[in-house]
């Protein structure tokens, strides 16, 4: 049988669970005593009125992961499945069991709906009620406490790719059992995954590493302490760092921009305009901007007088004055803007117009 075959099947089951009011989860059978998983323990079977290809079970209990010793117990035993993260339930269901057993979160979330707004066409919670919520994952929030918590087995073949381990033991490997992706050097060196995404990197000597490198940072590990990065972006949390939640390129709904350099009361940026975009008619209060045109040609808006800047011509914005830059040819515009000023946060706008329906 098919996977997308065996995938539908579980869903169908699902579907037809939660249609009578269960919260459910898949759980896949296991294949080997993972440690990196949790578990589910089965309990009854389940029997509805709409036929179903699989069982569904009452959820007996949910155990975090194991040791290897408990993981085996697990498999010898029979009737766990790996805890997959992923539900099928009815948003009704699910907000009354929130409501229930964490009422604190959900008044939160009903205070954070009722001050939403829209941008771009997405909705947006009310963010300081949103960013008050206590955090909690569905599992120990819902899951772990309500008794109309379901589980379908399923054997779709699944893994949750959570973490480069796993990335790398489902990728394709070369004859030494290495994953390398990206400008590499990679000598006497086995069962790694070695990606290069901005320079050269190289590998000498190592087995079962994990080596990223990237515009933001560089991760060096022991695929055995995969694991282990949840901690070090603990770390990064608690230093106040970015890296793990800004990166260099930031897109955007026109294009995007990339921080080049930065220094006290500089910075500089590359932009790039998509053809026939436009960024919005905007002020700054603390800062002046010079944008550099690399190529194509950018009209540039100040204070309602018009301008065209082609490749090599450049451009003063005063602090202080309602300006905006739009790409009418039919190539992507490239520029590089340096910022100076008091205070350099993408937080220092005011938008006048925008095409986008942003509103700050």
């Amino acid at each position: 049988m098919t996977t997308s075959l065996l995938f539908a099947q579980a869903v169908e089951t699902a579907k037809v669970a939660a249609q009578e009011d269960y919260l459910v989860t898949f759980g896949v059978v296991p294949s080997a005593p993972e440690t990196g998983y949790g578990y589910i323990k089965a309990g009854a079977a389940l029997s509805f009125a709409t036929p179903i290809t699989l069982t569904a079970y009452q959820v007996q209990s949910f155990f975090e992961k194991p040791n290897r010793v408990t993981a085996e117990a697990y498999l010898q035993e029979g009737g766990y499945t790996w805890n997959s993260g992923m539900f099928v339930f009815t948003a009704k269901n699910y907000l009354q069991e929130l409501q229930r057993h964490r009422p604190d979160i959900f008044a939160a979330v009903q205070k954070a709906w009722q001050e939403k707004t829209t941008d771009l066409g997405f909705i947006l919670p009310g963010k300081d009620a949103f960013t008050a919520s206590p955090s909690d994952s569905i599992d120990y929030a819902i899951m772990q406490v309500t008794d109309r918590a379901a589980v379908v087995p399923a054997q779709f073949g699944w893994s949750d790719v959570g973490s480069w381990d796993s990335l790398w033991q489902i990728a394709p490997k070369d004859d030494n059992g290495n994953v390398i992706n990206g400008d590499t050097l990679v000598l006497d060196t086995k069962k790694s995954y070695i990606r290069a995404e901005n320079r050269l990197v190289a590998v000498i000597g190592l087995d079962d590493v994990i080596v990223v490198e990237t515009a933001d940072a560089v991760l060096v590990m022991h695929k055995s302490k995969a694991q282990h990065l949840k901690t070090a972006i603990q770390h990064l949390d608690s230093s106040q760092r970015k890296e793990h939640l800004e990166h260099l390129r930031v897109h955007r709904p026109w294009g995007w921009y990339e921080g080049i350099d930065k220094g006290e009361r500089f910075q500089v940026k590359r932009i790039m305009v998509k053809p026939g975009e436009k960024l919005s008619l905007q002020m700054h209060h603390h800062r002046a901007e010079h944008w550099v045109v690399v190529s194509g040609t950018a009209k540039v808006t100040v204070e309602n007088k018009e301008t065209l800047f082609t490749e090599n011509q450049s451009t003063y914005i005063p602090l202080g004055k309602s300006h905006r830059l739009e790409n009418p040819g039919k190539i992507p515009l490239h520029l590089i803007e340096v910022q100076s000023g008091t205070y350099l946060g993408e937080d220092d706008i005011v938008r006048y117009e925008d095409s986008y329906g942003r509103t700050i």
